[in-house]
């Protein structure tokens, strides 16, 4: 069997530290580095299970730097892992840019699954359905942003659920948005998933705008899940 150097692409805890699978844990603590999107966190991480390696940076806006330096470690033999800030990386995350570099560079390239907030989020719904939209974060202009939104939740021939990420920010604002197409829309809306103070509150989006007006503080990244609508 002919060795190939190989990144490792790493899922990560959403929050809670302790769900990070055995099988990341024993890749972390075998490859040379750990190219990461924060690597503040990353190390936190790595501390809270003891293990030590070299931490090397790797965002959005020095991704193509960082996957030069990745193929180099590759290109002397050893394996690299690829860590983003939370969850699984590429999806809503960087990394795509690193994993065109290193196949391009004829090197094998291999998910370490985990901790996802679209899947954990899924798993606790009640809607059913077999079609989802992973959105991610809409775009921030306000027009593009409507748009889009509107595509989603008025797909004319599939009804389809769709997965959005929002900042404490936002929620209210994406919430009247999605008011304003359909007021009876049923959501399922998560925060601070498996973190301390994590909840979790399903009901129509006039509910929901209801209930985060009525909070004081909010905190936390959100994931929402909006159920599917009828066929036209």
């Amino acid at each position: 069997m002919v060795f190939v150097p190989t990144l490792y692409i790493v899922a990560g805890p959403i929050g809670n530290l302790n769900d990070i699978t055995l099988r990341a844990l024993s890749t972390l603590a075998a490859v040379e580095a750990v190219f990461c999107e924060d690597t503040r966190r990353t190390g936190r991480l790595l501390h809270a299970h003891g293990v030590k390696r070299q931490l090397v940076s790797c965002r959005a806006h020095n991704q193509e730097r960082a996957a030069e330096r990745a193929v180099s470690f590759l290109d002397e033999g050893k394996d690299l892992a690829y860590l983003t800030d939370a969850g699984t990386p590429g999806v809503s995350d960087p990394g795509a840019g690193l994993v065109a570099a290193v196949r391009a560079a004829g090197y094998a390239v291999v998910p370490i699954p985990g901790a996802s907030a679209v899947t954990a989020l899924l798993s606790v719904s009640s809607f059913g359905g077999k079609t989802v939209v992973f959105e991610g974060f809409l775009a921030r202009k306000r027009a593009k942003r409507a748009k889009r939104l509107r595509e989603l939740i008025e797909a004319p021939t599939q009804p389809q659920q769709v997965v959005l990420y929002e900042s404490p920010y936002r929620i209210g604002a994406l919430l009247d948005e999605i008011a304003a197409i359909d007021p009876q829309r049923r959501i399922l809306l998560g925060r601070e998933m498996t973190k301390l103070h994590e909840e979790y509150v399903e009901g129509s989006v006039l509910d929901l705008i209801k209930i985060i007006k009525e909070k004081n503080t909010l905190k936390g990244e959100f994931t929402l899940l909006v159920s599917a609508g009828k066929k036209h």
